[in-house]
This record gives C-alpha cells, structure tokens and sequence, in this order.
C-alpha cells in the first residue's frame, strides 16, 4: 500500500518571519490600527484580469503642510505590517470577487471580467474598510506589441547589486534623491506613442515594499504608466530568500502564455542577470520576442555593480539585439534595427 505524501516543510526561518509578522499585527491591533489594501497596477486580456496587491497595517501617512506627500527614505517603506491571509473582496461592476492574501499579505490572482482595453478601474476592500480604487491595463485581442523594463540601472540609477549599495538605496535614500537613466522616459514613450495599445510592463526584483516610491518615482520623471511585477524579500516553503532570476523567468513564461500574439521588447541592463535571462527566454519563446534593448553601465556604475555580465551569443536569426549607456542612444539603436521609427 503505498504511503501519503509527506506535508510539505516549510523553512524555519519563513516560519520565523511569519510569527514575528503575527505577533507585530496583534500588537497593531491592540493600538486600534486597521488593515488597509495597497493595489498595484495590474494588467488582463479580454474576459480577465491580474490583479496585484498587498494587505498591510502601515503607519498614518506623513505630509507636508501643503498637503503633498512628505519625502520618504527607504526604510519607511518596509514598516509596513503584512496581514497574513487576509480576506479582500474585489468589486467589478455589481460582481464581487472574494480571494485570499498569502502568508506575506500579497495578492496575485486572475478574476473573470470583462472590461474595456486599455487603463480601466475597480474596486478593493479588506475588513469592511472602505473601498480604495485599483488599476489594470487591458491588452486588445489584436494587440500584438508590448514593453517590458527593468527598473534597476535601467529607469532608475542604482547600482544595486552589491549589499551596501542595496541596502542605502533601498532603506536609507530619499526618494527624491534617486535619479532616472537620462532619456529613458523618452524612449519609453515614444515606443508607446508608436504603438497604441501596447502594454507597458515594469518587471523588477524588487520588493512590494516599495511599490508606492517606484510609482511616484515614474509618475515624477514622466515615466508611462504600465503594470508592476514586484516580488517579496522574505524567505520562501524552501530557501533563505526568493531567487531574482526565477521571478523574472516565471513573469516572463507566463506573459508569453497569456499574451501569445504579443512580441515584447524586452529592455534591461548589463549589471545584474537581464542578459542571460532574456536570452534563456528568447531561446524558449522565439516568437515572443521583437526584439532586446540593453543598457550599459557606465564604467562607476559597473565598478558599484560588481562588473558588467558576460555579452551572450545569439543566433543571427534571432530577434534584434541592440545595446547603448542611455535612452537616447538605445533609441538610435532601436531605429536602425526598424523597431523605432
């Protein structure tokens, strides 16, 4: 008689986090906070929806006299208190979605719906709050176009690779001190403009934590707005931390499953892993490619970096490979291989 499979075992120290995760919330909650849901930017087809978001117990937003939105370090960013499998109903119309968070207070999940292509609006509460109003792109059926960017070193200046690096930007610096690529938020823009109805999609290995900074980062330097695929810092079932690559790989297959009359143009930068990950799925998913933009470092970004990644080999029949240390000069490259005009 064959035995039952074992429960699977989660890591201790993902176990570790989650108690401590708990015991925060409880301790928020005897202080009278709430629960409150952050939407991201999502992204659907035609009859469904991505819908992305994170429940947290966050402290009262600061402010300037003004009004306006107070500057905001890094660290503010991550204390954030996520509610472990938190109920969130999703409102549609007259139809209500009822999903579940995970143990990080992340949602990620697809909902039957018919909306409109392009930017389009609905509805999400969590514990009988009121409503707050969340965002998802549309792609047409006859949409055949999209972009797909990295955020680090690629829209925005950070040389984040190495820990100490990594760890100023993400938890000491003023938002308002990161800087943007020179020229990328014209290249983005002028590839959209070319392709109405395209979707703009920003794929990072950064955390949800800072979702809320990247995206006023964008809106600030005039960015176009596009859909966020962020991941979570914390551990997983079965390892100390998330792996930047798989995330990235597994975002990648699953657009060119959802999307498969689409060919993305894939941008990234020669300072992390965007090479050899969009070579990997240039090989599995030839026809899901227009073609790669690369952003060098330059030579102090690549010395913060840790070094630039090995160039990869491409077949010639492959889609267009283009390479250049700023918008401007990807945009150049871009015209020559007929991807821009």
């Amino acid at each position: 008689m064959a035995s039952a499979p074992s429960a699977l075992r989660i890591h201790w120290f993902a176990r570790l986090e989650h108690r401590l995760h708990v015991w925060r919330e409880g301790r928020a909650r005897r202080r009278g906070r709430v629960a409150t849901i952050l939407p991201f930017p999502g992204y659907g087809g035609p009859g469904w929806v991505r819908v992305v978001g994170r429940v947290l117990i966050v402290p009262p937003a600061r402010s300037t006299r003004d009004g306006e939105p107070a500057s905001v370090r890094g660290w503010r960013s991550f204390v954030g208190i996520p509610v472990s499998f938190a109920a969130v109903n999703l409102h549609f119309g007259d139809s209500t979605h009822q999903v579940v968070a995970d143990r990080g207070g992340v949602i990620d999940t697809v909902i039957h719906a018919d909306l409109e292509p392009g930017w389009q609006t609905f509805m999400i509460s969590v514990e009988d709050q009121e409503p707050v109003e969340a965002r998802a792109f549309i792609v047409a059926a006859e949409t055949t176009f999209g972009v797909l960017s990295d955020v680090d070193d690629t829209v925005m200046v950070t040389a984040l690779p190495r820990p100490f690096i990594a760890f100023w930007n993400s938890f000491v610096l003023d938002e308002h001190a990161r800087l943007p690529v020179p020229g990328m938020a014209v290249l983005l823009d002028q590839l959209l403009r070319q392709h109405p109805g395209a979707p703009m999609v920003y794929l990072s290995t950064g955390a949800w934590n800072v979702a809320p900074t990247l995206w006023r980062f964008l809106s600030r330097h005039l960015f176009p707005a596009g859909s966020m695929l962020l991941t979570d810092w914390g551990p997983t079932h079965d390892r100390w931390f998330r792996s930047g690559r798989d995330h990235k790989l597994t975002n990648l297959r699953r657009l060119a499953t959802e999307f498969p009359h689409v060919k993305w143009l894939l941008i990234g930068d020669d300072g992390q892993h965007d090479e050899s990950i969009y070579t990997q799925f240039m090989e599995e998913h030839p026809d899901s490619v227009a073609g790669v933009a690369i952003r060098r470092l330059s030579p102090a970004e690549a010395v913060l970096a840790g070094g630039r990644a090995e160039p990869e080999p491409h077949a010639p029949d492959s889609a267009p490979w283009v390479s250049a240390e700023d918008g401007a000069g990807l945009r150049d490259q871009l015209g020559e291989a007929g991807i821009l005009q």
